[in-house]
Order: structure tokens, then sequence, then C-alpha cells
């Protein structure tokens, strides 16, 4: 029996339209009504930040952020909602400008792993086993200014106080290659995988591949996941589309480039990811010129198109592909699966 995907994605892919350059143009949406939204669209799991599940999570106590936490969960759990995983949002904490676990200041990397094993009590809490870290500012803009050395020594080290605080735990680490930084240190899931093997137990540690990010690279995503499926360490993917090498854009999954998004779905379906329960994630933001009314569009119209390509995957003559490719002829192959990406072949 073919296998059913399930569907996640966060609530900061509901927003407002601000950008670097332009302020909100959208009123926001209550937190409540995400959540709902996120149902009531047949999405069944949610993504977390720390601070998406207790705002201002910095006010409140240790014993309040559990609090607050069961709350939540009590809202998943009457919406009948999925928690897949919490991250912390620390790149907006300006304490950590220069990076937070990767920082020069004793008193800064202490702090960030403390709200890192927080977010690993909040998952807990939540229902969760899993915790995304996207290393956003642990990079520099001036490379002179960190022992690059001893930054991999750092990450390394925060990550072990992670696994160390939940036996249960999981670590997915989403690389990135620039922005905000001007050069990460963990840029592609190569890095990550490498990370991921000098923790005190890489059987917990592995990957969050999102498409964006390794367009950004100059990488195929599909590649990337493929990386991860061979070392049994893709725990999620951020399925979205990048027009080239710019800013992350966070476009519709399969917008600017269905070929890729196919690849992308075929890497997965042909490796049975899902069988064990991982999410395919969205990461798309709304675009700044869509009305309020239409603020869930991007979110539909992006599962459509993976389950579009799922058809395509699963309606592919694979034969065919065989017989192409051991007759080496890539032109033929090339030409067929366009075909069959636009309904000729």
């Amino acid at each position: 029996m073919a296998r059913k995907y399930r569907f996640s994605f966060g609530p900061w892919n509901i927003h407002e339209g601000s950008d670097p350059f332009g302020p909100p143009v959208r009123e926001p949406f209550p937190f409540d009504e995400k959540l709902k939204a996120c149902r009531d669209l047949g999405f069944e799991g949610i993504q977390f930040h720390d601070d998406d599940v207790v705002p201002d999570i910095t006010r409140y106590s240790a014993s309040e952020v559990l609090t607050k936490a069961r709350e939540v969960k009590k809202r998943l759990e009457d919406l009948e909602l999925i928690p897949e995983f919490v991250a912390p949002r620390l790149w907006e904490d300006k304490r950590y400008v220069h990076g937070g676990f990767t920082s020069d200041n004793a008193d800064e990397r202490r702090a960030a792993i403390d709200r890192a094993v927080q977010s690993v009590e909040i998952a807990k809490e939540i229902g969760s086993n899993l915790m995304v870290l996207w290393l956003a500012r642990e990079g520099t803009y001036i490379r002179e200014s960190k022992d690059p050395v001893r930054a991999v020594d750092l990450l390394v080290d925060a990550i072990n106080r992670m696994l160390a605080a939940d036996k249960s735990i999981k670590i997915a680490i989403e690389p990135k290659p620039n922005e905000p930084m001007d050069l990460s240190y963990i840029p592609t899931v190569g890095h990550a995988i490498g990370l991921a093997y000098l923790t005190d137990d890489p059987t917990r540690v592995g990957a969050l591949v999102e498409s964006a990010h390794a367009i950004l690279a100059n990488l195929d995503p599909s590649d990337e996941m493929a990386y991860c499926l061979a070392h049994h360490k893709l725990y999620s993917v951020h399925l979205n589309d990048q027009n080239s090498l710019k800013y992350d854009q966070d476009k519709a999954f399969g917008s600017a480039n269905l070929r890729r998004a196919f690849d992308q779905v075929r890497v997965l379906e042909q490796a049975g990811y899902g069988r064990n329960g991982e999410f395919v994630g969205f990461d798309i933001k709304v675009q700044r010129t869509q009305p309020r009314e239409k603020s869930f569009d991007h979110l539909t119209s992006s599962r459509a198109n993976f389950e579009l390509l799922v058809e395509k995957c699963r309606t592919l003559d694979e034969k065919k592909v065989e017989e192409y490719k051991a007759a080496r002829d890539h032109e033929g192959l090339d030409h067929y699966i366009i075909r069959h990406l636009l309904g000729s072949a």
C-alpha cells in the first residue's frame, strides 16, 4: 500500500509581510487562530520556536515556562495536533549578536546553552522528542574575529549539553551557508553530519534539510537529502523554493523550479521517508502582496504541489528509466522526465 505523508508548518509561516525594506502590511493572526488554521487546513503537525510556545520567554522563571508549555500542550491535544519540534530562537536575542554557542564571552555561551536546554524541556513538556538547531549567528562577519577550530569544539559542547538533558531527545541541525551572518560555521549538510559524529551520542544527532538553504550554498536539495538518508540522519525537511543565490526567499514549494522539486520528492519517495513518522515540513512565507484573507494559500498550494509530484513519482515508468540509464542515453532520459512532468509521457 502506498504510504500517506503527513505535513507540518510553523506559525511564523503566517506572517504580516514585513521585510528589511518595509513594515508589516497585514494585521496579525492570533496564535490560537494559527493553531486552528493548521488543523482546518488538514495539517497534522505544528513546528515551534521556544518563544512561539512561550512568548517573551526570557521574562519567566523556569517553572513558569513549563507551566505555560503545558497550557499549549492542552490546546494541541484539543485540536489533535502533533508538535513536530521545538527550536531555540537565539538569533533574535541581542546578547547573541555574535553567536551564542560560539561567542567569545563565557557568560553568553552559558546563557545560550541554558536556553537551548530549556527548549529540550519545553519539547518534552508539549510531547515532542525532536529539537531543531538553526545555528543562525554561529559564524562571523569578519573571519579573524573568532577561532574557527575552537568554534567547532564549542558547538559540540553545546550539543552534548542538550543530549545530556534528556536521553530521548533527538537533535536536527539545520544548516545554512550565510544570512544573517556573512559566513556560517556549519554551512551545509555535510558539515552538520560531520558535527554529529563528534558528539557524545551521534545516534541522536542528525539534520533538517531546507530546500532554499541548500540552493543558497549552490547545492541541489535532493542530493543534500540523499546524503542524510544514506547516513540515516534525515530527521525532517523544510520544503520551499528559491530563485538562485539571493537572500532566503522561502517561496512556495515547486514555484520556482518544478524539476528540482520533483527530484526532492523522488528522493524522499524512493528512500521511504515518512515510514518512521517523519513529517514533510514546509518553511514558506506569505507573499507580501497577499491580502490578509489569503494568508494560508501558500501552505495549501505547497502541500498540493508535493502531492501532485508524489503522483508523478509513482507513475514514472521506472523500467523505462532503467533502460535509458543502461543505454547511457541521458538526453533521452532528460526528455522523458520533462515529458512526464508535462503530462505527455
